[in-house]
C-alpha cells in the first residue's frame, strides 16, 4: 500500500452543470440543509465563497461523524473547478495532506461530475477514513444537490 495517491469518481447528473456548480460555488452554507450526510457547517474564516475562506464541516463517513475544516484554494468559474484542502479534526490525525477538487462538466442532458481526491497519508495502516470513503461521502451529497435542484 501506498502513502500517497489519488482517487477518483463520475457521477452524471440531471440537473444543469451550472445549477449544480453554483450550490458549491456560491451556496455551501445549503449543503447541511440538502444532504443527511453534512450535520453542520460554519465560516471560520472569510466568507462561504472566496479563496482562502476556511470552512468548518460536520459530517457522517464509514458510520462515524466527524468533523473538519476545508480552506477553498482555487476557483474556476470558466471550466466550473473548485479545489479544497481538508485539515484539522480526524483528517489531520491520519493525512498530510488531503485535496479535494470539484469538476462539473456539461453534457447533452444533465452534467458530468467528477470529484478526486490526492492525498498523502502520515502512516500506511491509518486509523480514520480511507480516501475511498471520502468519494463515498462526496457521492452521496453530490445525488442529495441533484435530487434538491431537480426537484425545485
Amino acid at each position: 500500500m501506498t502513502l500517497c495517491g489519488k482517487v477518483f469518481t463520475e457521477y452524471e447528473i440531471e440537473a444543469s452543470a451550472t445549477k449544480f456548480y453554483n450550490i458549491f460555488r456560491k451556496q455551501l452554507q445549503n449543503i447541511p440543509n440538502i444532504s443527511p450526510e453534512v450535520h453542520g457547517a460554519r465560516v471560520i474564516e472569510g466568507d462561504w465563497e472566496s479563496i482562502g475562506s476556511v470552512i468548518q464541516w460536520k459530517y457522517t463517513i464509514d458510520g462515524r461523524e466527524e468533523s473538519a475544516r476545508e480552506k477553498i484554494e482555487t476557483i474556476d468559474d470558466e471550466n466550473k473547478v473548485i479545489t479544497y484542502s481538508h485539515f484539522d479534526g480526524e483528517v489531520s490525525e491520519n493525512y498530510k495532506s488531503l485535496k479535494g477538487t470539484l469538476e462539473v462538466m456539461d453534457e447533452e442532458y444533465g452534467a458530468l461530475v467528477r470529484w478526486s481526491f490526492e492525498y498523502e497519508k502520515l502512516k500506511e495502516d491509518i486509523t480514520g477514513a480511507f480516501p475511498n470513503s471520502y468519494l463515498d461521502l462526496v457521492l452521496e451529497v453530490t445525488k442529495a444537490v441533484d435530487a434538491h435542484l431537480v426537484k425545485e
